[in-house]
């Protein structure tokens, strides 16, 4: 039995808190989900969450734009390197046409014989639109954007991980995570995610054994981690348990993310990885359910520092 369901989200820092916004909601028609403020440490920046209008773990991006305090890092290898999110096969000429027109670089090309749209955020984190066939949740549409059925993005497919060592990562996806390699070649290796609802998302491993070791502190211009989802406490801590037994000691406690409850581990190819399940009430703990991600709110323990925190935001129109 698998400890894991699929994704639950994908996080990176990026630069500027409005461009970020427009890119996710307005060019790739995503949804505004949450509004907050990073958690951890004491610098104001936005946490933002975007994905299907429901919320659903399995479709959320979430952004650190940390283009006030310019806290920034390096991209290279040893490091998470693309955020992967599923479209309907057959729609990636239509993201190809559709950002090219928005000023956004795009083009379409293949890796382990699937069709993606290669492109990159504003802040320059690589993202693809990947042609998943085995994707069967229903699309996100945003009919004000202009984003209908037939091309909206389903969720998240996965990310892919630059590596030294491409073989370091195989007992810590497979014996330690409970995914299945489903490719190997000299184009990388692909490992499915464990999934309730079948085999649709996806960890590759590319390897880039040259260049510089990517940052992996919180800053921008880089992805974080990579949140998997156990659906439940339990599953959560057994796979904790599972994962440190394996001599994978760096391992975080839980922490309460007040939507979610979550560990992190730091995987031998660098990439950090989150396993995490949605508390009861999830989104709607503090917004009604149907317009969830309309106001900034703040977890109870900033209460206190409300005022301070916006006052130090960066100035954005959400």
């Amino acid at each position: 039995m698998s400890f894991i369901s699929g994704y639950h989200h994908l996080t990176l820092s990026t630069d500027g808190a409005q461009e970020d916004y427009d890119f996710y909601t307005k060019t790739l028609g995503l949804h505004s989900i949450k509004r907050t403020v990073l958690f951890d440490g004491t610098i104001p920046v936005y946490h933002l969450y975007y994905g299907a209008k429901s919320g659903d773990p399995s479709t959320i991006v979430t952004t650190f734009p940390f283009k006030k305090p310019g806290i920034y890092g390096k991209r290279g290898t040893n490091q998470s390197k693309i955020i992967q999110l599923a479209i309907p096969v057959g729609s990636a000429d239509f993201w190809v046409d559709r950002l090219n027109e928005r000023g956004i670089p795009a083009t379409k090309i293949s890796r382990f014989g699937i069709t993606r749209v290669a492109l990159a955020h504003p802040c320059g984190i690589d993202h693809e639109l990947v042609e998943s066939p085995a994707d069967t949740r229903p699309p996100i549409t945003n009919e004000a954007q202009g984003i209908g059925e037939a091309h909206g993005i389903r969720g998240i497919y996965g990310a892919a991980i630059a590596v030294f060592d491409r073989t370091s990562m195989d007992d810590f996806l497979t014996i330690g995570m409970g995914m299945k390699k489903e490719a190997d070649s000299d184009e990388g290796l692909m490992f499915s995610v464990p999934n309730n609802g079948g085999p649709s998302s996806m960890v590759e491993v590319l390897h880039q054994p040259s260049g510089p070791q990517g940052t992996w502190t919180l800053s921008g211009g880089t992805i974080h981690h990579l949140a998997l989802n156990t659906v439940n406490e339990e599953n959560q801590l057994k796979l904790k348990a599972h994962i440190e037994g394996l001599g994978f000691t760096d391992v975080s406690d839980q922490k309460d993310r007040n939507y979610f409850k979550s560990c992190y581990v730091r995987s031998p190819g660098g990439a950090l990885f989150e396993i995490a399940w949605s508390v009861e009430g999830g989104w709607a703990l503090d917004e009604p359910a149907d317009a969830i991600g309309s106001t900034l709110v703040f977890p109870p323990w900033f209460e206190d520092r409300r005022e301070e925190l916006i006052a130090g935001l960066e100035p954005a129109n959400f």
